[in-house]
């Protein structure tokens, strides 16, 4: 695709056609910014409509969650050969994960929120076995810490805790989480 220049300050594209060139009909160069500025706010303003305020609780527990899958995902990759193992690393991550698998409970509020959430009512509505399943993830984390501190760092001797931390994750979302 080839450029017109039209006076240094906007460049319009033209395309070559059969020796004929063809470019934005209807605009002229004075009209570009103005437009380009309306695009530029409406596209703006489409972003901000279904932004999640990071200070709410949804924000607080959504970030939470965000790392905790990428630490899941990063010290998993480690057991299924997508990254390799580092024993340290992987110890370092199980600490990281239990911590963050306490932080994301108390930003469930007593009442569903009115925002779009991926929590489904029942989170609400059968808090007691909502809140048994949270304590099982911590648990199950915890376990994965130990396991670090007694087993020798190897893929075979973290699989068997890290499975029991990935079955946790998918027990609770299995039943509270809206996919």
């Amino acid at each position: 695709m080839a450029r017109a220049d039209t006076g240094g300050r906007f460049f319009q594209p033209v395309v070559a056609m059969k020796s004929k060139s063809v470019g934005l009909k209807g605009l002229s160069h004075k009209s570009l910014p103005l437009r380009a500025c309306l695009l530029v706010v409406a596209l703006l303003g489409l972003s901000a409509c279904g932004g999640v305020d990071p200070d709410s609780p949804l924000g607080q527990r959504k970030a939470i969650f965000k790392q905790m899958l990428k630490t899941s995902e990063d010290i998993g990759g480690m057991l299924r050969g997508r990254l390799t193992f580092d024993g340290p690393k992987f110890a370092e991550g199980a600490v990281k994960l239990d911590a963050l698998s306490h932080a994301p409970w108390k930003h469930f509020p007593p009442v569903r929120e009115s925002e779009h959430t991926s929590a489904k009512d029942a989170v609400w509505q059968r808090q007691a076995r909502f809140q048994e399943l949270a304590k099982a993830l911590e648990t199950r984390t915890g376990e994965l810490v130990v396991a670090t501190q007694q087993l020798q760092l190897t893929p075979v001797n973290m699989i068997a805790p890290m499975n029991n931390v990935e079955d946790a994750c998918d027990a609770c979302h299995k039943e509270f989480r809206d996919h």
